[in-house]
This record gives C-alpha cells, sequence and structure tokens, in this order.
C-alpha cells in the first residue's frame, strides 16, 4: 500500500468533506472504510456531514485508512528547533473547535507528542482506542474523562496515565473552556514531520 504524501498546509475544505471526497476517490463504502480504520461507520458518517469531529488519533486512523498522511487533515508545523516560545505557539491548523498547540519538537525518530489543547465548552472527543500510552494533566478548567473502567472529573493540577488501548475519551460538560496537556505514544504526527 502506498501511502499519499501531501504538503502540510492549511485545509481547503472541512474534513468531513475531505475524508467523503477522498473515501469516494477511493471507491470505498463507508463500511469498507469503518472496516479498514477501525472506526464505526455511524461514526465516519456524523464526521462526513460534520456533525462529530474526529480526534487526532481517529483522524490518524482514517488517514492510514485512506492512504494519505496526518498531513492531509491538518498543518502540522514543523519549526526546526528544540526551544518553543509562548509568543509563537505551534499552532494545528486543524478543522476543529478544539485549539491544538505542539509543544514537541521536529525529532526525525520522534516517539510521542505533547500538545496542548484548548477544549471549548461543551466539546465531547469520540471514543478512541490505540497502542501506545496516555497521559493528561488539567491546567485549567474541569474535564470528565473515562478510560477503560474508570470514570471520573479531572480539575486543575489532576492528570491520568493509562494503557491507550482502552476505550478513553474526555467531555468539557461545564460552560468555562478546559486546557489540557497531553502527552503520548507512538507521535501521530511522525509520519507527518517526515514527509516534510
Amino acid at each position: 500500500m502506498q501511502i499519499l504524501s501531501t504538503r502540510a498546509k492549511k485545509p481547503s475544505m472541512p474534513i468531513g468533506e475531505q475524508i467523503r471526497k477522498r473515501r469516494k476517490d477511493m471507491g470505498l463504502t463507508l463500511q469498507q472504510l469503518a472496516d479498514r480504520s477501525g472506526l464505526s461507520a455511524p461514526f465516519i458518517s456524523q464526521a462526513e456531514r460534520n456533525l462529530s469531529v474526529p480526534s487526532l488519533v481517529s483522524l490518524l486512523a482514517l488517514a492510514e485508512a485512506l492512504e494519505v498522511d496526518i498531513s492531509f487533515f491538518m498543518q502540522v508545523p514543523n519549526t526546526g528547533t528544540i526551544v518553543h516560545r509562548a509568543a509563537k505557539p505551534n499552532i494545528i491548523e486543524v478543522d476543529s473547535p478544539v485549539q491544538y498547540i505542539d509543544l514537541a519538537s521536529d525529532l526525525d525518530d520522534r516517539k510521542l507528542d505533547i500538545i496542548l489543547m484548548k477544549i471549548p465548552p461543551g466539546h465531547a472527543f469520540p471514543v478512541d482506542t490505540r497502542n501506545g500510552e496516555h497521559f493528561r494533566y488539567v491546567l485549567s478548567g474541569e474535564l470528565y474523562a473515562t478510560a477503560g473502567n474508570t470514570r471520573t472529573t479531572l480539575k486543575a493540577g489532576d492528570s491520568m496515565h493509562f494503557d491507550a488501548r482502552m476505550k478513553h475519551t474526555v467531555e468539557n460538560r461545564t460552560d468555562q473552556e478546559a486546557v489540557l496537556l497531553y502527552v503520548g505514544t507512538p507521535s501521530v504526527f511522525k509520519k507527518a514531520q517526515r514527509a516534510k
């Protein structure tokens, strides 16, 4: 299988339209894409109609199933530096109500992602699973979080570290923005960094 590599650029159309167009260009049905990605056909249908916003992990699964690089869906910052300044955040350009700021460096063999997420009130991430580890640390606000059988409310200063093969999600059930520091392995952006 050959992966279509694309130069990172600001998405020209909403993610849902990008998913639908690529799926149809490949001649895949919703069920075929679901089987390839490990995501449900109803979820993909909602994503294609922009009724649900895929998480970065779901986008990675869709990118692999659609034989494109993750940068097909988003602009991944490439600074060439190991120092990141607050005045110049590395914002990941993606069609999402969540603001993602990449805090990791552009290492050739990047093994993890470090992402600051600004999660608006009412936003809920879809349930995900993947190989690797996840770490969540709430910097401000409050989030309802699940990982396997653990269901809890995380407030500023609270954290979770778990095997990402467990079903997991995060929701902002409040009327205030929440800021989450996420660290995860393996890197979702490793392939996107190499494609540049």
